[in-house]
């Protein structure tokens, strides 16, 4: 019984001391698999951190890329260092592009201008009186070709500017007739002046060079004026051209101012040692009237700078409808003789310009002119003028015009078919052709 009873107590405290050790190894055995567990969340919470943080960045570099410009490999970065300017001067790109744009601003405009002219008097040497341009007769001709270029001084752009304007043609030459440095030399170049415009006002535009007279109301190139044939005002009455300083301000939208200081009339070579002077003022009191006041005065005798020139000349235009424009011009000028005393000259001109359409044009002009004492002519007379030229626009490039003239004299002074008698008149018939080309056209 004793024996039973120890037997079954050893087996219980066995028992029990393998169930303590059993407890304690699955304890020992759970906290080493917690703490395996734990490590390898905390591995893999780490191992997601560094991926993010590897996607992070991979996203940066590409923005990075996408912003900055293509960059040289190392080798090529250096030896290009000495060459290329810093990123934020680019000067060399700077100074290409002002270049460039300097010229982007240029227009270049031209055109050719061909006539038949018939003198119905059959004047011999087929050449027509009072004409500075059309004056062949009784034959085709070639009036005058031009190619200008202009860059207009702008301040949104280059407060620099030019124009050149090169001229071919039995007109430059007339032209350029009486020119001290020789018609050669300067008939090819109309107009050539560089520009500034400095920052004064509005702006006070200064021109340095060759450039076209400020009187009269009609200039050089036909395209640009209402009848075909130069009015006897603009032949024998006005320069043609001035080289020297020419200034420009526009006090506002009604008032225009100029100033000039030349070497005189029609001279890019100087013929005495003094300047001409002038002054111009234009005036827009409404749209549709302009009124230009020109005066002009200096030394135009050959090596005599103590006789003055004087010329009055106004030009009034007036737009009484879309269809119908209206303009006057008067001169007067006066000169001082190398053995004393002065003569005198004067004339009026009138215009009118009617446009039925946009393509035809009807222009009468009617003169008047006084030579008083044979100073511009060659003739001491009284001169009259009537002109009615019908235009019309085959195209925006191609200008046709008819034009029929009567000149009147009081003396005997148009040529006739035997050079011994002279007539106090002559009618002319003509048909001119222009040809216009532009890039603003």
């Amino acid at each position: 019984m004793t024996t039973r009873l120890s037997t079954r107590f050893f087996a219980r405290s066995l028992a029990r001391k393998l169930l303590l050790v059993l407890t304690i190894s699955v304890l020992a055995n759970g906290s080493a698999y917690a703490q395996q567990s734990a490590a390898d969340a905390e591995r893999q919470e780490l191992l997601k951190r560094i991926q993010q943080l590897e996607e992070r960045l991979q996203k940066l570099e590409a923005e990075k890329a996408a912003k900055a410009p293509e960059t040289k490999s190392e080798p090529e970065a250096k030896a290009g260092a000495k060459s290329e300017p810093k990123p934020e001067q680019k000067p060399q790109e700077s100074t290409s592009s002002g270049f460039i744009d300097f010229f982007k601003s240029t227009e270049v405009s031209g055109f050719v201008d061909v006539y038949y002219g018939y003198n119905f008097n059959k004047p011999s040497g087929r050449v027509n009186q009072l004409r500075n341009f059309d004056t062949n007769s009784n034959q085709f001709s070639l009036n005058l070709m031009e190619i200008a270029l202009e860059k207009k001084p702008d301040p949104s752009n280059s407060r620099l500017g030019y124009r050149i304007d090169l001229n071919y043609g039995p007109a430059t030459d007339m032209v350029h007739a009486s020119e001290p440095g020789g018609s050669e030399i300067f008939k090819h170049v109309q107009q050539v002046y560089g520009s500034y415009l400095a920052p004064i006002g509005s702006g006070l535009q200064i021109d340095v060079g060759k450039f076209v007279t400020p009187h009269g109301a009609e200039v050089i190139e036909t395209k640009d004026n209402w009848n075909y044939s130069r009015s006897i005002l603009f032949a024998y009455a006005i320069p043609y051209y001035h080289a020297g300083v020419r200034v420009k301000y526009a006090v506002n939208n009604k008032v225009s101012l100029a100033g000039y200081l030349v070497n005189g009339w029609n001279n890019f070579a100087e013929n005495n040692s003094g300047k001409t002077y002038g002054v111009s003022v234009t005036l827009t009191p409404t749209p549709k009237l302009s009124i230009t006041q020109n005066y002009m005065t200096g030394p135009e005798q050959f090596e005599n700078s103590s006789i003055f020139r004087h010329l009055m000349d106004t030009t009034v235009v007036y737009t009484v409808s879309p269809k119908l424009a209206l303009m006057g011009n008067y001169d007067y000028g006066t000169d001082g003789l190398a053995g004393g005393g002065r003569v005198h000259w004067q004339g009026f001109a009138g215009y009118a310009r009617f446009s039925p359409t946009e393509k035809i044009a009807l222009t009468p002009r009617v003169e008047w002119f006084d030579d008083h004492d044979g100073f511009t002519t060659g003739l001491k007379q009284r001169l009259k003028e009537f002109t009615i030229t019908n235009e019309y626009r085959v195209h925006n490039s191609l200008i046709l015009r008819l034009e029929y003239r009567q000149d009147f004299s009081d003396q005997l002074f148009f040529t006739k078919s035997d050079p011994l008698i002279k007539a106090r008149s002559q009618s002319t018939l003509l048909g001119g052709l222009i040809f216009t080309f532009g890039t603003r056209q």
